[in-house]
Order: structure tokens, then C-alpha cells, then sequence
């Protein structure tokens, strides 16, 4: 579905890179997540996926086309982009937010009041009770909500998410971790995730490439570098999981239950 191909990118003329000499395909309906620290590299690779930014060297292709003889407005609105940032347009409704890449593409009204209507349920916000409200009347997961159902509708085979849940809380974050799963099933759509967290790479991803200086330090399912991480850097990650789940355990052998109803005495009714 997407392959990269000795890909490179340098914003000053080729003293540094920001990406180097990647090479990387992702599977059709896989979720591949792009793992690393802040200047790794890998928002740079994402968006130069959909021509947001233009690789310096090397070939991408998507559904066996070569991006770079794509058109980047009709490459754009033919993949869907969730980012951290929401970006949802302030002054159109829910609708109107969900219905702005099929307008462009020319869809009947009768469609797009049809799509708009299908994946507003399908995220867990009825048309009925949403499709009229503006952004500003939404909560942080609603409006990320309504920016997934935005970047679906269009039916885009690949789907770019850039730090998506980032801003979120964690009871918000772990809900919408949840729901991208569930829509993964129903959808089969392809995936790549940008991520700092491995927790939410081990989550979600089917493999997980881990980003370092512009370079792939590692690539291998979420199982392959739990058990073998490979190299320092890969294994700093690996330890932030495998120390929040010793923490738990910890905690849970600290507990100590109750014996009995408290007393009066004890903070009960004065």
C-alpha cells in the first residue's frame, strides 16, 4: 500500500537531514506507528507522505502510484490527517467540519448529508444531537472525535495521524485509543501513526518503527521488540512500558483491604 524508497529530506540544502535514507512499506490495512523522541524525524516522514512536505530524495508510493506525479491538493484530500491539533474550522458546524473534503470533491448534497450522518455515529456522535453544535460547544475528545470522522470522509484508503491523542487527558486518551481500534476492524483502513509514547505504540500498531536521528533504529512487531529490543535507544523505550507494569504490580502487592466496617471511632458518623 505505501512504500518509501531511499527516501531523504534535508530543509538546508543538504548539511543535515532530517530524514535519511529511509527505506519502509506498510502493509495494506496495517497500523504502522512511527516511534521517537521530539526531531527523530518521523512527523517529517509522515507528511511527506501526502506532499506536505517534499523529500529531498527517493520515491514514495501509495497504492503503487508515485506521489510525486500526484497532483498535492488531489493527494491530499484522497488521504485522511488527524493531528494533534484538531484543526477543525471554527466557524463551520460539526457537519459542515465533516462534510469540507467531499464538498470539494464535487458529492451531491444527498451524499454528503448521508456520509455525514454515517460517520458521526459511527465515532459516537449522533447527527441528531451534534451535526448543528460548533466546535467551541465540544469537549477536547469530542472535537478529536469529530476530526477522525473529517478525515474518513472521503473514504481515503491510508489515514496519516499525527500525535492524535497527545492533548488529551489519559481517561480520554485510553477511551479514544479504544475506539481507533474498533474502527481499525470495521474499516480495514491503513494507518500511520506518529507517536512519542510506546505504550500507545504497543496498543495499537502492528509494527512499530523506532526513529533516531532521521534513520530507522528498529522495525518489528510490538512482541519483536519487547523481546528484543536491539539497541540502547529502542531499549529506553521498551523500559518505560515494562516499568509503568512492574510499578502496578507493585502497588497492587502494597494493598491492604479493609478488615471490617469502619468504626465510629474511626471516621464514621460524628
Amino acid at each position: 500500500m505505501i512504500q518509501l524508497q531511499n527516501v531523504s529530506k534535508s530543509y538546508d540544502g543538504g548539511k543535515t537531514y532530517a530524514v535519511r535514507e529511509i527505506d519502509l512499506e506498510v502493509a495494506e490495512g496495517e497500523l504502522l506507528a512511527l516511534l521517537g523522541t521530539s526531531g527523530c524525524g518521523k512527523t517529517t516522514t509522515l507528511k511527506m507522505l501526502n506532499r506536505l512536505v517534499e523529500p529531498t530524495a527517493g520515491t514514495i508510493r501509495i497504492d503503487g502510484r508515485d506521489t510525486a506525479g500526484v497532483d498535492p491538493v488531489e493527494l491530499r484530500r484522497s488521504i485522511g490527517y488527524v493531528f494533534q491539533g484538531i484543526g477543525l474550522f471554527p466557524h463551520l458546524s460539526i457537519a459542515a467540519n465533516v462534510a469540507a473534503v467531499p464538498r470539494l470533491l464535487g458529492w451531491s448534497q444527498s451524499d454528503i448529508d448521508k456520509r455525514v450522518d454515517e460517520l458521526l455515529d459511527l465515532v459516537g456522535l449522533p447527527a441528531s444531537k451534534y451535526a448543528r453544535r460548533m466546535p467551541h460547544e465540544l469537549s477536547g475528545g469530542q472535537r478529536q472525535r469529530v476530526g477522525v470522522a473529517r478525515a474518513l470522509a472521503a473514504r481515503p484508503q491510508v489515514m496519516l495521524m499525527d500525535e492524535p491523542f497527545g492533548a488529551l487527558d489519559p481517561v480520554t486518551r485510553d477511551s479514544m485509543q479504544k475506539e481507533l481500534t474498533e474502527l481499525r476492524k470495521r474499516l480495514g483502513i491503513t494507518i500511520v501513526l506518529v507517536t512519542h509514547d510506546m505504550t500507545e505504540a504497543l496498543l495499537l500498531a502492528d509494527r512499530i518503527a523506532v526513529m533516531s536521528g532521521g534513520k530507522i533504529e528498529r522495525l518489528g512487531t510490538p512482541s519483536e521488540l519487547l523481546r528484543n529490543p536491539g539497541s540502547d535507544i529502542v531499549e529506553s523505550f521498551v523500559q518505560t512500558p515494562l516499568n509503568q507494569a512492574n510499578l502496578i504490580e507493585e502497588l497492587a502487592g502494597r494493598r491492604v483491604e479493609p478488615k471490617g466496617e469502619p468504626s465510629a471511632e474511626q471516621g464514621g458518623a460524628a
